[in-house]
């Protein structure tokens, strides 16, 4: 794993925490958009680690070929 995946990956799971504390405080639109920022990090981790490119925001048709 290249140090980037790692850093893509770590920050993933900060972002998750922090959806979960969200939802815990009654935030749920900040919950939305925090699982959001973290399954968009972790996609750009899988990229990472294919060695492939990801620019700017991941839409749903690139989760479908990251599969």
């Amino acid at each position: 794993m290249s140090e980037r995946t790692k850093d893509w990956l770590d920050q993933a799971q900060w972002d998750l925490k922090h959806a979960e504390n969200d939802v815990t405080g009654g935030y749920y639109e900040w919950a939305c958009f925090s699982a959001q920022q973290a399954a968009e990090k972790a996609l750009k981790a899988v990229y990472q680690s294919r060695n492939q490119v990801s620019m700017g925001t991941l839409g749903p048709r690139v989760v479908g070929r990251a599969a």
